[in-house]
């Protein structure tokens, strides 16, 4: 199956791309189908953002959609920033300030209360109106400072609790590494969006009657 897939945040795209290929099908992206649109995200849920970048993308390019809203909940901030975590310190997508935000808010927040969990939801829909939600999620802490380079958004600031082995199974993540300082086979098996993508093409053909 072709997919268009809706998202402008190139490690999301490399993610999503990498995960879905894995799986036998064709990706292409926004640039590459030539889609501009800013659909804004006035959900208040993970998967109320995803159906509305799903629809406003399957409309524009007539492709099966798979599009994703993703964030780190914090359990020593309520939850935040939650679904607001790609514009938490005000500009959408500034990885930098956001990360510095949070590294602020946590300042005073001991080892054993640093709690928190990067969540996803991703919504496919196809053109005929039919869709499919599924959601995925991975516990870890914050850490105090940031980690490693391959990754993007808060993965240097988020210490999972476990990581994949190459035979899909996990770990106990005892060194304490980054999302950030992970390779991408380890992070895919143990990741939130690697676990609703797995949950994707695990209710794939049912949902579309193979």
């Amino acid at each position: 199956m072709i997919f268009c897939a809706a998202t402008n945040n190139q490690g999301k795209l490399k993610e999503l791309r990498r995960i879905l290929e894995r799986a036998g099908h064709e990706v292409k992206s926004l640039r590459e189908l030539g889609v501009t649109l800013d659909p804004e995200e006035t959900g208040t849920t993970f998967a109320e953002n995803a159906r509305i970048k799903a629809e406003a993308f399957c409309k524009a390019t007539g492709l099966a959609t798979v599009a994703d809203d993703s964030g780190l909940c914090v359990d020593a901030l309520n939850g935040a920033p939650g679904v607001y975590s790609a514009r938490y310190a005000g500009v959408h997508g500034d990885d930098d300030a956001n990360n510095r935000k949070l590294l602020d808010a946590m300042k005073d927040v001991p080892a054993g209360k640093r709690a928190a969990r990067f969540v996803s939801a991703v919504c496919l829909m196809l053109p005929d109106g039919r869709e499919l939600t599924v959601e995925g999620e991975c516990p870890g802490t914050v850490a105090f400072g940031l980690t490693g380079e391959n990754g993007f958004g808060y993965d240097p600031l988020f210490v999972p609790d476990c990581v994949g082995l190459p035979d899909g199974t996990t770990t106990p993540n005892t060194a304490r590494r980054s999302y950030a300082e992970l390779a991408d086979g380890e992070k895919d098996a143990i990741s939130h969006r690697g676990r609703a993508m797995e949950r994707l093409e695990q209710a794939l053909p049912a949902f579309l009657g193979e």
